[in-house]
């Protein structure tokens, strides 16, 4: 887990119910039980106040950063998506972008990268797909046209066109069976500092499937998905071990 991966984590998971925002020596030390090091830490602020992420604020404590209302937006939305927040039940219309070509490759991957994120797939290379409309597309400073759509057929052969459902299911098994030895690493009554990072690992893990399933629809998935086993133990094990790891959020925040 890189540094910026992490502030995203901590912010998204714990600080932005907190106020969101943290000093810098709070930052660093909820991070160290991650094998984070200072450096990185500030290397990783320095890089997300750039890109509109963080703003620098005063603090009691100290120096600090709080989350930008444009950070806000995508840590409620990632939220909304990891805990199955207010997600309701697919119309059996698609959202569909066309847009314009972008010639500058940098930005062409930037873009591709986000509409991944945002939870649409490429039907070709200027035509993406989603099962749900997501907010964010307005932060994205692209010109598209936006559609709802039905398709005319058996919409499980789109869906298998444009995502590699093989693939994320074999992602699911693989991180199930992970998961299930990072949870049986913890001891009993282990340190909060310690249920922090393994909870840490637990989420940064799981929340990697937000660029590869948007929450296809259940309807169109094969009978059996390993998506649904994989959920059900992160939602369990997440919640047990929160009170924990948030102890030790909050112990560092008054530090």
């Amino acid at each position: 887990m890189n540094a910026r991966a992490a502030l995203f984590d901590l912010y998204g998971d714990h600080l932005r119910h907190r106020g969101g925002r943290a000093s810098v020596a709070a930052l660093v030390r909820l991070l160290a039980p991650l094998d984070i090091a200072a450096p990185a830490v500030r290397t990783a602020i320095s890089r997300m106040v750039r890109q509109g992420w963080l703003d620098p604020v005063r603090l009691p404590q100290g120096p600090g950063y709080a989350a930008t209302p444009k950070c806000e937006r995508r840590l409620d939305e990632t939220a909304a998506r990891i805990y199955r927040i207010g997600r309701a039940t697919w119309s059996g219309r698609w959202h569909v972008l066309v847009i314009e070509p972008i010639r500058e490759r940098a930005r062409r991957e930037r873009l591709r990268a986000d509409l991944t994120f945002l939870g649409y797939a490429p039907l070709a290379e200027t035509t993406w797909i989603g099962p749900w409309s997501s907010p964010e597309l307005d932060e994205l400073s692209v010109p598209a046209h936006r559609f709802e759509a039905a398709f005319e057929g058996d919409p499980r052969t789109l869906l298998a066109r444009a995502w590699d459902l093989d693939g994320i299911a074999g992602a699911y098994r693989d991180w199930l069976a992970g998961a299930v030895e990072l949870v049986g690493s913890l001891p009993d009554n282990a340190p909060d500092d310690r249920v922090f990072a393994v909870r840490s690992r637990l989420l940064h893990g799981w929340r990697n499937f937000l660029f590869r399933d948007p929450g296809l629809p259940a309807e169109l998935l094969p009978s059996g998905w390993p998506g649904d086993e994989a959920r059900d133990f992160f939602e369990r094990e997440a919640g047990r071990l929160l009170p924990a790891a948030a102890a030790f959020v909050d112990r560092n925040l008054k530090t």
